[in-house]
């Protein structure tokens, strides 16, 4: 018997985006799938408000066929790229996926991959600018949606690695982030725990869990969380001229034109990554590395709450300011890159804020306006970028394009994440 997939919205603007596989014809037991975050507030500042929040022990869902997407790619993406040394199967995505959500693999057993990288959140997360690791150690960047990350040729913001099987140690032995002391810690862990007994032999014909297989094991399970075929995809490749708004038409054209936004977010004649795989300098990066803060910055002021507050009254409060990041720079050591980060995809953005390597940006229209005013410029800003010239209109178009590019199994992938353990450590 199939279950019958419901979706629960934490916030209004994406309603439309999913609708279609809300209304797909299942049959069974009704399993509800939230888009955004669990602790939902909407409406939080009304009389009337109600209480919405799910627990993550509350979260049901279905295991899909994830190998589907290696065999046919959704529309408007390209076949999913696998190494030699580690092909795509069924046993690694399982087994990938396992440890992605096992809070097992930190330093005390409180923090997994997928508390930064939240699947209901765009496999990013809404809640926290910067990452936020085990103890509440705070990163210097926001946490990156891995939605279509097999396409990346560099990966984290600053593009120091090249692999999806060497880049899974860093968050794994950072202090900030996962904390393990080191790779024979994490190996020696996961020996310990039963759940594991056999898992890799049956995976990796017969080899065990080792510094190789663990990356290959999470890298699998990335590799296969794409996602196309969005309204955007059946417009443009498949031809179905009602598929997006005559808004969103008229905003690709200016994506394609006007705006120069394709000259970094590739779009193709057969698939489009919209991401030239790049680093670029907006100046984002410049102007916190020059002390020059915002006027004012998001602060929580109540649960699910935000309010701006002046930088000039944290600033009494004795509050540090960010550490230093030069990006590219700190995995070159060349001048020339200095505050140069890696050109994120465009695809599932309505769902990926807030926005920039430092999550400084909190709005789709915050982004476009920021690309309208020419960045910040600075001696190593890239010279694709300058001012554009948009009129309001014109803004708003661009912002209903972006909202085209949700692909249709972000309801599938959130599901399938859901049926996984969070591997809870027993007290006995």
């Amino acid at each position: 018997m199939r279950t019958r997939i419901l979706i629960s919205l934490a916030f209004v603007a994406t309603t439309s985006l999913f609708a279609s596989y809300a209304n797909a014809d299942n049959h069974g037991a009704d399993i509800v799938i939230r888009v955004g975050p669990g602790d939902s507030k909407v409406g939080y500042d009304t009389k009337d408000y109600k209480t919405d929040s799910r627990a993550i022990s509350a979260r049901v869902g279905e295991q899909t066929d994830l190998l589907k997407f290696v065999k046919n790619p959704p529309l408007g993406l390209p076949p999913i790229p696998q190494p030699e040394r580690n092909p795509i199967t069924d046993e690694k995505i399982q087994l990938g996926k396992k440890l992605f959500f096992d809070r097992r693999l930190s330093l005390n057993d409180t923090f997994s991959c997928a508390m930064c990288h939240i699947p209901e959140q765009g496999f990013t997360s809404h809640e926290v600018v910067k990452a936020v690791g085990v103890e509440g150690r705070s990163g210097r960047r926001n946490s990156p949606t891995i939605y279509n990350v097999a396409y990346l040729t560099r990966l984290f913001h600053d593009g120091r690695e090249s692999t999806l099987e060497n880049q899974v140690w860093s968050p794994l032995l950072d202090h900030r982030e996962m904390a393990m002391t080191s790779i024979g810690h994490v190996l020696g862990k996961i020996n310990s725990l039963k759940e594991y007994e056999g898992e890799f032999e049956r995976a990796f014909d017969g080899r065990p869990v080792d510094i190789e297989t663990l990356g290959q094991a999470l890298a699998s399970y990335q590799r296969v969380l794409v996602s196309g075929n969005s309204p955007f995809d059946r417009w443009y490749y498949a031809k179905e001229e009602k598929a997006i708004s005559v808004q969103a038409k008229n905003g690709f054209k200016l994506f394609m034109g006007k705006a120069h936004c394709a000259t970094c977010h590739v779009v193709r004649e057969d698939h489009a990554l919209f991401t030239d795989n790049a680093m670029h300098n907006t100046g984002i990066g410049y102007e916190r590395s020059m002390g020059k803060e915002p006027e004012a910055v998001r602060m929580p002021i109540a649960p699910g709450i935000f309010a701006m507050v002046k930088q000039s009254h944290l600033d009494e409060l004795g509050h540090t300011g960010p550490i230093g990041d030069l990006g590219f720079y700190e995995v070159t050591q060349d001048p020339d890159d200095r505050w140069k980060y890696r050109t994120p995809s465009l695809r599932n953005v309505a769902l990926t804020a807030p926005y920039m390597h430092d999550g400084s940006i909190l709005t789709l229209e915050g982004v476009v306006e920021f690309y309208n005013k020419g960045g910040i410029p600075n001696v190593t800003q890239s010279p694709l970028i300058r001012p554009l010239d948009l009129t309001s209109e014109e803004m708003n178009n661009l912002v209903a394009f972006l909202e085209t590019l949700t692909g249709d199994n972000v309801v599938e992938l959130i599901s399938d994440a859901y049926s996984t353990p969070v591997g809870d450590t027993v007290v006995e």
